[in-house]
């Protein structure tokens, strides 16, 4: 189906709402992922406050994490890996990271960064990867057992997808997205894109006033931050995947108006070159009704 012929089945959505806008945030945090790994600099993102707080480590206004959410031995732990990583049991701060990003929906989007800047600091001081090899090996020890934790929690599945995209997106090996990650973060979002996953209601975060469906929304949203990356390394597995989201989105029956329109933003989003054309920022952005 074309994106042309899409568009002449939009969805109306049943309530009025605002679209939201904080997606077209994605394609920045894809960017500066890409950048910071390219060039290999400090990362300087804008951090989005949360319930748990922020804390800022090093420079006072180079980086800031997330991690008062952690107990006070925790976050010494996090500090000291940040700060002086030869000094702590790496392996120990990878699995604590892991484990929180399986719990904390806001954390797994920004972890990476923390992932990035204590391998970056460990490259430098020790000229060693004990850290990055830990996570590596915690990452695909819950791939391995993915469908365990999605019949366990569909939260903490996303959380997964989340984190692990969030890896890829920042992590790179000689300026090259980490192709041991392709298959992986490939195999997660085509378990997003499979019917019982898109036709699942359970309600996820609320974007204006509307809650979205957990899955698709996270399926559309790791799109938009890794999707062009991904296309690159191999191209036929993402034709596959948006053959799966067409199908998706002409699902006959359980497929909710609003998911149906983020199915339709991401299919026009890659037919325009990961990139929002004005005619879909006006449809997706602005205000929308029945």
């Amino acid at each position: 189906m074309t994106s042309a012929a899409a568009r002449r089945q939009r969805p109306s959505l049943q309530r009025r709402g605002r679209w939201p806008r904080a997606r077209c945030r994605s394609s920045g945090l894809r960017a500066r992922g890409r950048g910071a790994g390219a060039a290999g600099a400090v990362l300087s993102p804008t951090p989005v406050k949360s319930c748990c707080g922020w804390i800022v480590m090093g420079e006072p206004g180079r980086e800031e994490y997330k991690i008062q959410c952690f107990d006070a031995e925790t976050q010494q732990l996090l500090k000291t890996a940040l700060k002086d990583p030869g000094a702590v049991d790496l392996e120990k701060v990878a699995n604590v990271i892991v484990d929180h990003s399986l719990q904390d929906s806001v954390f797994s989007k920004e972890a990476g960064r923390m992932c990035y800047a204590i391998i970056q600091a460990e490259s430098k001081q020790a000229g060693q990867s004990v850290f990055r090899r830990g996570l590596l090996n915690r990452l695909q020890q819950e791939y391995q057992t993915r469908e365990q934790l999605r019949a366990r929690s569909l939260q903490g599945w996303v959380c997964y997808v989340t984190f692990i995209c969030n890896i890829f997106d920042y992590l790179r090996v000689n300026n090259m997205p980490m192709m041991a990650l392709v298959n992986p973060v490939y195999d997660c979002l085509f378990r997003l894109a499979q019917p019982d996953s898109l036709s699942k209601e359970e309600e996820g975060p609320c974007r204006g006033h509307l809650p979205l469906p957990l899955q698709v929304d996270c399926l559309v949203l790791q799109l938009h931050r890794v999707g062009e990356q991904l296309e690159k390394t191999n191209g036929q597995r993402m034709d596959e995947l948006f053959v799966l989201i067409r199908d998706g989105f002409l699902l006959p029956a359980g497929l909710s108006s609003l998911a149906q329109l983020l199915l339709l933003e991401i299919i026009e989003f890659r037919a325009a070159g990961w990139k929002t054309t004005p005619a879909a920022h006006k449809y997706y952005y602005s205000e929308v009704s029945d």
